[in-house]
């Protein structure tokens, strides 16, 4: 790892081509960081900011190698980038967050063994790699519960609800029978999400928590402040605290938690990457998730998180990118729009926060 901050004019890689890394090369060129983008799709939004571009499959080892060597610092913009990709770019560059966190994100399984390993509660799971398992599985969890694959969920894909033991054989063959947790579902009074950025040094802060509302399985509504305690804030920070430790995470990294009747917060998952309930931050903060994460990866002093405003921030799904005229004319609404060229159901086409005085 270098010793000393990369300067101005230096170029870090990022691996993923969506909209978070539009966004961290937004963030970055305000630094004066260039940023080269190595995707897998040719219309990637993030092609339009980035100084440099490389369309190849992340399993091309030779391509992936070429582009590492042309960089200060390999990032990732979604955490399932093939591990082998991770691998090879770290034989040219550094590679930040490092391996281990996307090891255990990329794995629902190991993830819940990481956070339970730590002390920190989680919702009672299950491995389940049968059909055999998943039933002996329902015996002992309370019902309801979620069945999720082991790997390449989001949005809520790879989750299919369980109600009654009966639908064992038919949510098994939903998921094609790979390998997967049960999961009881978690009573809870709302979502809450903590962005907490690490740097190099072991230097660490938070953003405020947000409160999140979710929609088929995805984020549509981030607002902050949260409706929790202050006593739920320090317990949110501890436990976001204690994951980036455990992993000698360096970035940004967003955990997800269940606030319960009792004010106790439990474990949904984490992301070892910029987060979309922390999109809001770009407008409410000085210093945005995106910024503090190429500060983090640069090796820069970490920005300020405070908010200035509190914010709501509405992702704009499908069509819902046909209103932007009418949303650039509301007053206190910031718009933010990815460059995608086909709005498709469940797509992610943009979002806009809307501002109001701190509470």
């Amino acid at each position: 790892m270098p010793k000393t901050p990369l300067p101005p004019g230096s170029t870090i890689g990022i691996l993923g081509g969506g909209q978070l890394a539009r966004m961290l090369s937004v963030a970055a060129s305000r630094l004066g960081i260039k940023t080269y983008i190595y995707a897998d799709e040719a219309a990637a939004p993030a092609f339009a900011v980035a100084s440099d571009r490389t369309v190849g499959a992340y399993d091309d080892e030779q391509a992936v190698a070429a582009f590492a060597g042309k960089v200060a610092v390999v990032t990732c913009e979604f955490e399932n980038v093939p591990a082998k990709a991770l691998e090879v770019a770290a034989r040219a560059a550094q590679v930040l967050p490092p391996a281990k966190s996307f090891a255990v994100a990329q794995d629902r399984l190991a993830e819940k063994d990481f956070v339970a390993g730590l002390g920190i509660p989680v919702a009672p799971y299950a491995a389940v790699e049968t059909l055999d398992e998943l039933r002996a599985a329902l015996t002992r969890l309370k019902l309801p519960a979620l069945l999720k694959t082991r790997r390449l969920g989001y949005d809520g894909k790879g989750q299919v609800p369980i109600r009654d033991a009966g639908e064992a054989g038919s949510t098994w063959h939903a998921i094609h029978g790979v390998p997967a947790v049960l999961e009881s579902m978690v009573r809870f009074e709302r979502e809450v999400s903590v962005i907490a950025v690490r740097g190099r040094g072991g230097e660490i802060r938070f953003y405020d928590p947000v409160e999140n509302v979710h929609q088929d399985g995805i984020l549509a509504i981030s607002r902050v402040p949260a409706a929790i305690p202050p006593s739920s804030t320090v317990e949110a920070r501890r436990i976001a605290g204690a994951i980036a430790e455990a992993l000698g995470h360096v970035g940004v990294i967003a955990i997800e938690m269940f606030e319960r009747e009792d004010g106790s917060l439990v474990i949904n998952e984490f992301a070892p990457r910029v987060h979309n309930s922390g999109h809001w931050t770009i407008d409410a903060c000085l210093v945005s998730q995106f910024e503090n994460h190429v500060r983090a990866i640069c090796g820069w002093p970490l920005g300020d998180t405070g908010r200035h405003s509190d914010a709501v921030m509405t992702n704009l799904i499908g069509a819902d990118i046909d209103k932007w005229r009418e949303l650039a004319a509301e007053p206190g609404t910031s718009v933010h729009l990815y460059g995608k060229t086909e709005a498709r159901p469940g797509r992610k086409m943009g979002h806009v926060t809307r501002l109001s005085p701190k509470s």
